[in-house]
């Protein structure tokens, strides 16, 4: 259950993000109401994610599994739940994308520099930071420095989203439900709710 109210005042900025949101997603997202409370939060947070929407140094499946990883590392459940949906919008690979949550035990299903990607993403997400200078050296030669400066602005995007959504309190708001995630048997498939 969420910790703040996610009935905000209706102003101008947070009719507009929900008029958005429910054609772009079918449902107003959880995350707009949170914001909602602050309005020029609202309103730099959409645009800031508006404009990374819009980077195109990093090919998009390293990019998402780089979110999905920060996102499990944290814990937050709506970040899991809205990623498997957005990789099933975007047409990425969902049963690469629903084994983020192990993938030290199904490193078989990436590529090298996928896991690199995922080790990468999780060692800036740790609290301090973990990252090496030779995790770092290796995604520069892999993917040159304007799509790794990308990627590292991705994962710190990503946490940010997870961890306010966390902080607040914020749940699975159903978007899985309607992914055609494969069953694996291995509990690698759907998100769990929070």
């Amino acid at each position: 259950m969420a910790r703040i109210s996610l009935n905000p005042r209706r102003t101008l900025s947070l009719r507009l993000g929900a008029w958005y949101s429910r054609r772009a997603y079918g449902k107003v997202l959880e995350p707009a109401l949170v914001f909602g409370h602050h309005p020029r939060a609202l309103r730099a947070y959409f645009s800031f994610e508006t404009k990374a929407g819009r980077w195109k140094e990093l090919d998009p499946v390293l990019k998402h599994l780089a979110e999905m990883a920060a996102a499990v590392r944290i814990g937050c459940s709506w970040c899991v739940d809205f990623g498997h949906w957005v990789s099933e919008r975007q047409g990425l690979p969902l049963e690469k994308v629903s084994r983020v949550p192990g993938w030290r035990e199904h490193r078989e299903a990436f590529t090298e520099t996928e896991l690199l990607v995922l080790e990468y993403a999780e060692a800036m997400t740790a609290t301090p930071p973990e990252v090496t200078d030779e995790l770092a050296a290796s995604l520069l030669e892999r993917l040159g420095e304007p799509a790794f400066v990308e990627l590292t602005a991705m994962v710190a995007l990503e946490n940010f989203r997870s961890r306010v959504n966390s902080a607040v309190g914020l749940t699975s708001q159903g978007f899985s439900d309607a992914c055609a995630l494969p069953p694996d048997g291995t509990g690698a498939g759907r998100p769990r709710s929070g």
